[in-house]
């Protein structure tokens, strides 16, 4: 059995840092907004809005779930893709209930690619490109974590040509 020597899934913060944080506090706005409800208008415009209080409340809840749909979709996709680097070969898996595996001898790695925007290098993430025979990428994985480590664990192996 070869030795694993990186397996890891990619990570929501890391793929998405902006669109996670936003997602968190607009979750959060939509509990303040359900909770406080007809609490946060004012009293001088009170007069003038014909509600409730039920109707500031479903909103707020309505927001709630939306967002936590959201956060649960992306969470759900991180987990369904997961790449594993052993000595002999990579594998990379994605998709939850229907599954699709590519499988890449070290042999036939010709180049590594690794892809970082200023912000996945703040958050040690990045886009790898596999490449073995032409000019297309084999395998293209978006957002794992340490991607200089999966290059240099890859370059590494005898018989990869990269």
């Amino acid at each position: 059995m070869p030795q694993v020597l990186y397996d890891a899934h990619p990570s929501l913060l890391r793929t998405r840092p902006f669109g996670t944080l936003l997602t968190v506090l607009l979750m959060l706005g939509g509990i303040l907004i359900a909770v406080t409800g007809d609490q946060l208008v004012p009293p001088e415009l009170r007069s003038q809005i014909q509600s409730d209080g039920r109707t500031l409340q479903m909103i707020g809840i309505g927001v709630f779930v939306f967002f936590t749909l959201q956060l649960l979709t992306w969470w759900v996709a991180t987990l369904s893709d997961h790449l594993e680097i052993t000595s002999d070969e990579i594998l990379w898996t994605h998709g939850l209930f229907s599954k699709q595996y590519t499988e890449i001898n070290m042999a036939s790695v010709r180049t590594v690619r690794v892809t970082q925007t200023l912000f996945q290098r703040i958050m040690n993430a990045g886009d790898i490109s596999i490449y073995t025979a032409g000019d297309t990428p084999e395998l293209v994985v978006r957002g794992l974590p340490d991607p200089g480590r999966i290059r240099e664990l890859i370059k590494a192996q005898p018989a990869c040509g990269a």
